[in-house]
């Protein structure tokens, strides 16, 4: 392909480094896309003749057929997608096939194959964050009065209800979704027309092209076109927030199904057994979620030092940009249905959960509270009588709920009976009524939020 410049061929291991049709085959669709753009285009402008450009059209939806049929013959020796289609076209339509390269570069294709395939990959993650969230929802609605413990530094803090816990991840993946969304939005610009990376001396309609790929506009530097792969950055950016939110949640999972917690039970179908102890019943898919936030950072790490030390314009270290992108929309989608599907599938324990929510005085934040409500004292003194009453009742062995009034006069003798009424665990969900707080009243207000925005 090099034409006259070269006198010998590349040496033997060139053949070993250079050639990405390994894994960017997967451009294939986009890269026939591009080429079908263009080549209308280099028509419509006289640039081609009208034959030559049916006869390109032609050829490429006979490539395009023998793609999805797996007809295809990728070949190694012709490097990338681009070559193996072109030298395919050529074998079909003969020497027309080399005007298709008028008014462009390998530079150009490639990162216009690239920018259509990670904007597609925006959308594929998107779906999958919509299936996972209304997996959630509908588990939240369930369990929109199930007591659970809070916690705060692992420690019981105060009862809060499961749907309200599960609503806090639908609200994180409705953000992860946003990033997405604004990715896509930034991304949807056509580098289509840059060509090597000062533009073309023929008269080309870059908004034609443009518009023929769903972009929103051409981009408007060319050398800015053909260098920027912060569109990929961004993506694989997301992507590792997205990680780390599953992570998050898988963790959860992988907690609240031990015995020790009990929260939740996970079926046979996302758990495995034990090579050794038949009593096992491992949450395997939760914990390989958790496992792969690692894999998708460091996706996004090593395409950042990539890109950190290139000058303008191109330079095939971009060569590099594919797999790491491929290899996290790979992860990242796989992830997103399997959490989706054990999210669904998974049977909550409310016995489990309000048990475990009753030890640790999760309420003594209600009974100071009601100490500065009924009793107006300032908060800071409630919060020492209320840790003093604590202890007491820690010290006889009983509950907030169960501690005599007489005994908690001791340490203040305003205290009357009616602070039993705000010391059990349904009071005190029931009492966070502020907007965002766990009342089952409030979890049901979220619940038909989100039943509306997930639409």
């Amino acid at each position: 392909m090099w034409g006259g410049r070269f006198e010998s061929g590349p040496a033997a291991i060139m053949g070993e480094i250079t050639p990405s049709i390994d894994f960017d085959k997967r451009l294939a669709g986009e890269d026939l896309a591009g080429s079908k753009a263009h080549a209308r285009m280099l028509a419509s402008e006289g640039i081609i003749s009208k034959d030559d450009g049916q006869a390109i059209l032609k050829g490429l939806d006979q490539i395009e057929k023998e793609i999805a049929e797996g007809a295809f013959s990728f070949k190694r020796e012709l490097e990338d997608i681009h070559l193996n289609i072109e030298a395919r076209l050529a074998e079909i339509i003969g020497p027309a096939a080399g005007k298709l390269h008028t008014a462009r570069s390998r530079n150009d294709q490639v990162v216009t194959d690239f920018r259509l395939w990670v904007r597609a990959a925006c959308e594929r993650t998107d779906h999958g964050l919509l299936a996972l969230q209304r997996a959630l929802l509908a588990q939240a609605e369930m369990h929109s009065g199930t007591i659970m413990p809070g916690f705060t530094h692992m420690q019981p803090a105060q009862p809060v209800t499961f749907g309200h816990h599960l609503l806090a991840y639908v609200e994180m993946f409705g953000r992860d979704r946003g990033r997405f969304e604004d990715a896509r939005k930034r991304m949807n610009e056509s580098p289509l027309g840059a060509a090597a990376l000062a533009g073309t001396s023929f008269a080309i309609d870059r908004d034609t092209t443009a518009m023929a790929l769903g972009f929103a506009r051409p981009m408007r530097n060319s050398m800015d076109a053909i260098s920027a792969r912060d569109f990929a950055l961004e993506y694989l950016a997301a992507a590792t927030i997205l990680a780390t939110n599953l992570s998050r949640i898988a963790g959860e999972l992988v907690q609240w199904s031990t015995p020790a917690f009990g929260f939740v039970k996970l079926s046979d179908a996302f758990t495995t057994g034990s090579s050794i102890m038949p009593q096992k019943r491992n949450p395997d898919a939760a914990e390989l979620i958790r496992g792969k936030t690692g894999r998708v950072l460091g996706d996004f790490v090593a395409l950042a030092t990539v890109v950190k030390g290139l000058v303008l314009a191109y330079g095939t270290d971009l060569q590099e940009d594919k797999e790491r992108v491929f290899d996290a929309a790979d992860t990242i989608e796989i992830s997103l249905a399997a959490m989706a599907a054990m999210i669904a599938d998974l049977t909550a324990q409310p016995d489990r959960m309000r048990a475990a929510a009753e030890p640790g005085y999760p309420t003594a934040t209600d009974l100071a509270d009601w100490l500065v409500r009924v009793l107006k004292k300032p908060f800071r003194e409630a919060h020492h009588i209320a840790g003093s009453i604590v202890k007491l009742a820690e010290g006889k062995g009983v509950t907030l709920e169960q501690l005599p009034v007489a005994d908690m006069q001791t340490v203040e003798p305003a205290i009357t009976k009616d602070v039993l009424a705000v010391l059990s665990l349904d009071s005190s969900v029931h009492s966070r009524m502020s907007l965002g707080g766990t009342a089952p009243a409030r979890v049901k207000e979220q619940i038909a939020f989100w039943k509306g925005q997930l639409k």
